[in-house]
Formats: structure tokens, sequence, C-alpha cells
């Protein structure tokens, strides 16, 4: 395989840049092993992460109900998880935050301030 061949996604991630350049900035993901995918993603221990995950949601015409949200790391983190298609890329948005009442939850487990 040759840098040729992402092509599609590269391309995407070039008009993104120009189309949405007020958009916070992702963590972009390209590779050969899905060579028509952008992977765009949002990490953060607030919920910044998720609101970034929204307006790139809304900018690229992702439906809500396409948007999955389940919880990882004994229930710790919350993920948005979405797939659309912009541009003959496909996207997949992803964003990670520290779950709202993680903490209180856990302190209430241990018995024990954090």
């Amino acid at each position: 395989m040759t840098l040729d061949n992402l092509a599609v996604p590269l391309r995407v991630l070039r008009l993104l840049a120009v189309d949405f350049p007020h958009l916070p900035a992702p963590d972009v993901d390209v590779s050969p092993i899905s060579p028509e995918q952008l992977r765009l993603s949002f990490h953060d221990t607030t919920c910044e992460s998720l609101a970034a995950f929204e307006q790139w949601r809304t900018a690229l015409g992702i439906a809500v109900d396409a948007v999955a949200c389940r919880s990882q790391s004994d229930g710790r983190t919350r993920v948005l998880a979405a797939e659309g298609r912009f541009a003959g890329a496909e996207i997949v948005l992803t964003a990670f935050a520290d779950q709202p009442d993680a903490d209180r939850a856990r302190a209430g487990r241990t018995g024990g301030a954090l």
C-alpha cells in the first residue's frame, strides 16, 4: 500500500481544515488498515470533549440517533461514538470524558473522601 491509497481520508482532512477551522482540534487517525476512514477523537477529563464531539457531529451532519453512548473503565469514562460520511470518506467520531458522578460514586463505595 502507498500513501496514494490514503488519498480519500487525507483529502477530507484537508477539506475539514478549510471548512471548519473554528472547531476544536481533534486527535486525527488515518490508517492503511481502513484506507477509506478518517477517525476524529476527543479526550478530556472534563465534558469539553463531549462538547467538541457535538460540534463536529453537527458540522458533519451526523444524526443524533447515530450516536452511541457507553461507558468504560468500570464506569468511570463516558464514551460517545458516531459514524457518518463526508466528501467520500467514512468519518468516525469518538469522545472520551470522565463520568460526572464517577468520583462521588467511588467515594461512596469506599466510604471515604477522594
